[in-house]
């Protein structure tokens, strides 16, 4: 029976490692995300010390953080950004655009089986850099860590946080 068991199970162990190893993972940190338009969060975040949630004002109601909408730059930048903001000529996925909107690509993904919400973690005083890192420094923001489910538990688990699976997968 052993004969047969423990080359069985290691022939499946070297497959499920061979699968994790070759398999896509949508999520994981991308270095190359390019936006429509250059925006600098070092600009706006750092030199000029705007909070984060005054751009992501869903962080702290929504699941997501959303984007600002135009009209939130136009608000600082005035008329100049009226008179001065170029159509973006870089093909769509979704032909549905809202006009004089911007169609910013993601950063950050996590699996469908993940339901993170900003909400409770800025209740709990944790900073936007403690997991998107310094973007305040950053011309392009770029992944300094690749949140996973051991990048969260460690967290709670400094933090005293709950661990209950059900908070995060439901």
């Amino acid at each position: 029976m052993n004969r047969i068991l423990i080359p069985v199970a290691l022939a499946t162990f070297v497959g499920g490692l061979t699968v994790l190893a070759f398999s896509q993972r949508p999520w994981a940190p991308r270095q190359d995300v390019e936006q429509p338009i250059p925006f600098s969060h070092r600009i706006h975040a750092g030199v000029n010390k705007i909070p984060c949630q005054y751009c992501h004002e869903y962080a702290r109601r929504s699941q997501t953080s959303g984007v600002p909408p135009v009209q939130r730059c136009v608000g600082c930048h005035g008329d100049a950004l009226v008179g001065g903001l170029q159509p973006v000529t870089r093909p769509w996925t979704d032909h549905a655009q809202p006009p004089f909107e911007i169609r910013w690509n993601r950063v950050y993904t996590l699996p469908d089986f993940v339901k993170f919400t900003h909400q409770p973690h800025i209740w709990a005083g944790v900073a936007c850099q403690e997991c998107h890192g310094p973007v305040e420094t950053m011309d392009r923001v770029e992944p300094v860590h690749e949140i996973n489910m051991g990048f969260c538990l460690s967290c709670h688990e400094k933090r005293g946080a709950t661990q209950d699976c059900f908070v995060c997968h439901h």
